[in-house]
């Protein structure tokens, strides 16, 4: 669900810049995501970097200049990716880790799938740049990847589930995170910063704008 938001921003993004009837120049491949899935439930990282690889390599082959990966989880694969395709891939967690030190946070908390709370892959883009970590406990850290696969991909959104992670969040901030990574791309389509004083960063919206400051970074065009 979140690739019609990252088309949607994208293009949004071009077109705030450039105006009249500009809009981004782009491909989609859409997995079939049950595929994904399985991987991940089998832990098998190597078949999904295959076929990421077969699928950008298509996309290279058709005049793509860069990859954008529209899920935090699949960038666990993202370096390997890049040195087969040798395309660059936009991070997501190195311009989330930008965007935290633009407002000159310290400690924030992670929410997101299993794979990215507690697997390196995102951590150590934050931490190379001296952010301190917080993620939840091992129980809310269950049921936050439980929702994300069952409730957020499936587009249900319950009051209950949004009041599950407000808690979660509120949780953090006592242990003394400053802000809130939404590390799923499926997470600001249940909690946004009108939920909690504390700021958020929402992964989908910091990538897209990372992708629309690429596309006319190589068009020569400053971002203001």
């Amino acid at each position: 669900m979140s690739t019609v938001d990252y088309y949607r921003m994208i293009n949004q993004g071009i077109n705030e810049h450039l105006g009249d009837l500009n809009f981004a120049e782009c491909m989609i491949y859409s997995f079939n995501y049950q595929d994904i899935k399985r991987n991940n439930d089998a832990n098998n990282w190597d078949l999904t970097l295959k076929m990421l690889t077969k699928a950008a390599l298509g996309m290279k082959n058709a005049g793509a200049e860069a990859i954008v990966l529209c899920a935090n989880t699949m960038h666990m694969i993202a370096d390997e990716l890049q040195e087969n395709v040798q395309l660059p891939v936009i991070h997501i967690a190195t311009v989330t880790a930008e965007a935290i030190q633009e407002q000159g946070l310290k400690k924030v908390g992670l929410l997101g799938t299993k794979f990215t709370m507690e697997q390196p892959f995102f951590r150590d883009k934050l931490t190379e740049r001296n952010i301190d970590i917080l993620i939840p406990n091992d129980t809310d850290r269950d049921r936050i990847h439980y929702t994300i696969f069952e409730e957020l991909g499936r587009g249900i959104l319950s009051t209950e589930t949004k009041s599950f992670y407000i808690d979660v969040i509120n949780n953090l901030v006592s242990q003394g995170a400053e802000g809130i990574i939404l590390g799923c791309t499926e997470i600001p389509l249940l909690i946004s910063s009108n939920d909690v004083d504390i700021p958020l960063f929402d992964t989908t919206k910091i990538h897209s704008r990372a992708a629309v400051e690429f596309a006319l970074g190589y068009l020569n065009i400053a971002v203001k």
